[in-house]
């Protein structure tokens, strides 16, 4: 399906910049949205999915300020996540050996436990990029990359 026919465009759009636009937001809300229902089932939210995949990916402890770096949401509260997923105990709050004044944040084993069990029904979303082979999708990361330089 276009993006044409996705949105029912019935003009055409001033040139293929914009048609690429708009594109990219349709789909990104697209992809977004499958994840969030897929999130739901496990009563996390997209961006605390993101903050356990940072903390998993950072193999030690790191502040929040580290995490803020990483977000993809650059959006987000990163204190209120945090304190979301101490509460649900799927992060530990640690004080700062360097600076007792800060504190820094590492992913319990509830929440790597909890990680290991969203990849496993990961694959939904595998699928939906199925429709692209492995060649197209390198490509498709690779302008990706591009359009952020």
């Amino acid at each position: 399906m276009t993006i044409e026919e996705a949105i029912e465009q019935k003009r055409p759009f001033s040139d293929e910049y914009q048609r690429c636009m708009v594109n990219l937001i349709f789909t990104t809300n697209s992809v977004q949205s499958i994840v969030k229902k897929h999130l739901k089932d496990y009563g996390i939210t997209l961006q605390q999915y993101n903050v356990l995949r940072i903390l998993k990916g950072a193999g030690k402890p790191i502040s929040t300020s580290v995490i803020r770096k990483r977000l993809l949401d650059k959006m987000s509260d990163t204190s209120r996540i945090v304190e979301r997923l101490v509460q649900k105990n799927l992060a530990d709050r640690l004080v700062c050996s360097k600076d007792k004044r800060l504190v820094d944040v590492s992913i319990s084993i509830e929440g790597l436990k909890l990680l290991d069990r969203i990849n496993l029904q990961n694959i939904e979303v595998r699928d939906w990029f199925g429709k692209l082979g492995k060649e197209e999708v390198y490509y498709l990361n690779q302008l990706l990359d591009k359009i952020r330089m």
